[in-house]
């Protein structure tokens, strides 16, 4: 299961983590974030010691919202080392958010 990110645990779940962090932003009225959650969840389970998973719920947490311009959910944004490192907008395969992360591990 992905973790819960939430404006108060952000910065010491993602951006000091010392592994590379897949971050799913999503809203519960949103048709594509629930197509997206459970792949995330697989993610989250399946990568689980090898890279930090989460969600922010944007209608919960604002802050970190608009700290990074998110505009479009469900959004997935990447970190490595605290820095933004790759994004993908919109509903995709699990494949897709796989080769993503795989290419931070490497």
């Amino acid at each position: 299961m992905a973790l819960e990110i939430t404006d108060s645990n952000f910065e010491e779940v993602v951006l000091k983590s010392d592994k590379p962090v897949l971050i799913d932003f999503w809203a519960e009225w949103c048709g594509p974030c629930r197509m997206v959650g459970p792949l995330v969840d697989e993610i989250a389970n399946e990568y689980e010691g090898k890279a930090v998973v989460g969600k922010v719920n944007v209608d919960n947490n604002p802050d970190i919202s608009v700290r990074f311009g998110i505009r479009n959910i469900p959004a997935l944004l990447f970190f490595k080392n605290g820095e933004i490192v790759d994004k993908q907008i919109g509903a995709v395969p699990k494949s897709v958010l796989v080769e993503k992360l795989d290419k931070q591990l490497s």
